[in-house]
């Protein structure tokens, strides 16, 4: 059973509060304004969506035997309900991957309130599930899936899709792939799909970057640990892609209008990307509908603001804003953050798991 600690988030952060009712104005300002709306003591969260109603949901990566449920919606008294099934969350070591979540990364919300769900089917971060890797398309009006594209044809079962935007407008959904870096491109009205990208350094994490969390660098089996392309997030206007390697500080863009053309020959992609320079190592980002793009700064546990004359101001510093992973914006103006720990987990400390508190989500309004 799940074991939500409320009563430890709450002695722990004082003002702050589990809450389910993701749409009330009492908030905190000043230095205190981030808001505690979900805590996890047991399981290992990464995403956050937030619908216009403001149901909220969050994902499970399988990433250890300390595991439920790949997706779920938050409910009242911080409970959980798998979503939107039982079903389709009970995968098995064995099973085929593309009718239920294998390993799910991610939950995006699109503008016309439909779930995108980015499931890389890679247990453990190893091996995909043969037919697992999909993005899938749900109405949370009827809690049904609408839709599911197979990923298979343009991944390899060395890939790690790892997250989504999707321009509902043009019809199209941008995805990264963090393990072998590389921009994933999908017609969502003909099915059309390629991977570009793949050998830019645009989608690769520097070699020379030391990426220190927690007063030293991140390593596993002894070796520096690098993310590559997984950061992702589009212009309101749906003119420009953002993405940036996870474990460095480096910033990109590129047309969309060049991504969208199918049969565009690679050296003119290529040709095609903004390199904007250094500015923070973040996981996720987002835009807001004033054109600002919020990322995280992992090494200095900050939220950061880029506007888009490409000026970052620090938003907050929060000892709380542990690998700050995720983010979504409300229709009602707060900024949502999960917070996933990942320096904590064992493999990346000799074994040792160092989390000391819940994962978490918060908001904050902007």
């Amino acid at each position: 059973m799940y074991k939500h600690m409320t009563l430890f988030a709450t002695a722990v952060v004082g003002i702050l509060s589990v809450s389910c009712d993701h749409n009330d104005d009492n908030v905190p300002d000043g230095p205190d304004r981030l808001e505690l709306v979900f805590a996890d003591d047991t399981y290992q969260l990464t995403g956050v969506a937030i619908t216009a109603e403001g149901r909220l949901f969050t994902n499970y990566p399988l990433w250890s035997s300390t595991y439920q449920y790949a997706l779920v919606e938050s409910k009242e008294g911080n409970q959980v309900s798998p979503y939107p099934n039982e079903s389709m969350n009970s995968w098995q070591n064995g099973q085929p991957g593309m009718d239920k979540w294998v390993c799910v990364q991610a939950v995006y919300c699109d503008d016309q309130n439909y779930l995108w769900i980015v499931d890389p089917a890679a247990p453990m971060m190893e091996t995909v599930v043969p037919d697992g890797p999909k993005l899938v398309k749900i109405n949370p009006q009827t809690n049904t899936i609408e839709r599911t594209f197979s990923l298979d044809s343009i991944t390899s079962d060395t890939s790690y899709v790892n997250d989504v935007r999707v321009d509902t407008e043009r019809g199209f959904a941008y995805m990264t792939n963090s393990s072998e870096g590389g921009i994933l491109v999908i017609d969502i009205n003909s099915g059309a799909m390629k991977q570009v990208l793949q050998n830019h350094y645009s989608v690769r994490s520097d070699p020379n970057y030391t990426f220190v969390v927690d007063g030293k660098e991140l390593t596993k089996d002894g070796k520096p640990v690098k993310m590559h392309s997984d950061g992702i997030a589009l212009t309101p206007d749906g003119e420009w892609l953002y993405y940036k390697p996870l474990t460095d500080d480096k910033l990109y863009r590129i047309a969309t209008e060049r991504l969208r053309n199918m049969t565009l020959a690679e050296s003119d992609l290529e040709a095609a990307v903004e390199d904007l320079g250094h500015f923070t190592t973040t996981d996720g980002m987002t835009f807001d509908q004033n054109g600002n793009l919020y990322l995280g700064d992992i090494q200095q546990s900050r939220i950061m603001r880029i506007s888009p004359t490409h000026e970052m101001t620090e938003v907050i510093r929060d000892e709380r804003l542990i690998w700050p992973d995720s983010y979504a914006v409300s229709k009602d103006g707060f900024l949502y953050i999960s917070c996933s720990q990942i320096q904590k987990q064992p493999d990346y400390n000799e074994g040792v798991n160092k989390r000391t508190s819940p994962y978490t989500i918060y908001r904050m309004r902007l």
